[in-house]
């Protein structure tokens, strides 16, 4: 009997928690953008440069966790000039958002987004 209490107290309190977890999700909202790191990380993994490189070096090693942890060792090591060019990138993309940011706020200020307290079918 005490089992089964518990059971039934455990089941509550995950309901509760996946109630709380749930947050309403504004679609019209600006993402975040990445960062400088985000922009070397991929455009290097697009290119396949590095990767490339990096299995040359290390034939053996197959895994992409490692490959990305060896990214992100080049990363710390290369000097300001040599990340320059994705902090710029970094920069426009963060000046983009700050804009976007504003306007959604005017936007949401004036009326024009308007909050509903109704949930979608979905969201059971």
């Amino acid at each position: 009997m005490k089992r089964s209490l518990r059971q039934t107290k455990s089941r509550e309190e995950t309901k509760a928690n996946q109630n709380k977890s749930k947050q309403k999700i504004d679609a019209e909202k600006p993402k975040k953008p990445p960062t400088a790191f985000f922009y070397f990380f991929s455009f290097s993994f697009l290119r396949e440069d590095f990767r490339k490189e990096y299995q040359q070096q290390n034939p053996d090693v197959k895994s992409m966790r490692d490959i990305g942890k060896a990214c992100g060792e080049k990363w710390k090591t290369m000097t300001y000039e040599e990340k320059v060019q994705y902090y710029d990138i970094a920069t426009e993309k963060r000046a983009e958002f700050d804009r976007a940011t504003t306007e959604y706020n005017k936007k949401k200020q004036n009326g024009e987004y308007e909050d509903t307290d109704e949930e979608s079918e979905y969201d059971e």
